[in-house]
């Protein structure tokens, strides 16, 4: 069983993002606007969700997550409350404003059901 083009665009409309397809592999990019700065300049922020092994209908589901300092505690709560392993957390940069950090989380299931369960938590950021 492959990752077809048509399911990562199904993932990515699922997860807000914008998709990419490639090698057996689907990459989602989902934008996330929180006026960044790193050493005083502007620096875009975003999600990056990485679907790829898919066998017998379950896959290996990894993301990595984009957040403020404040938002850390209620993600992993309810990422893990719905099943999701929280594998890091960690930032990036010393001088950004105001302080992103990192969260990963990685399943192995039904990419749908993973989309739908980190969809559920992303729109509870805005």
């Amino acid at each position: 069983m492959a990752i077809t083009e048509a399911l990562c665009r199904r993932l990515a409309r699922i997860l807000g993002g914008k998709a990419q397809h490639e090698n057996n592999e689907c990459s989602i990019m989902v934008k996330r606007n929180l006026h960044a700065t790193i050493l005083g300049k502007k620096y875009d922020t975003e999600h990056e969700i990485v679907i790829q092994s898919l066998k017998n209908g379950r896959s290996l589901n990894t993301g990595e997550i984009t957040l403020l300092q404040r938002e850390v505690q209620l993600f992993v709560r309810q990422a893990t409350k719905l099943g999701l392993r929280v594998s890091a957390v960690h930032n990036h940069w010393l001088f950004d404003k105001p302080r992103l950090l990192y969260v990963h989380v990685e399943s192995v299931e039904n990419p749908i059901r993973f989309a739908r369960k980190l969809a559920s938590i992303l729109k509870r950021l805005k």
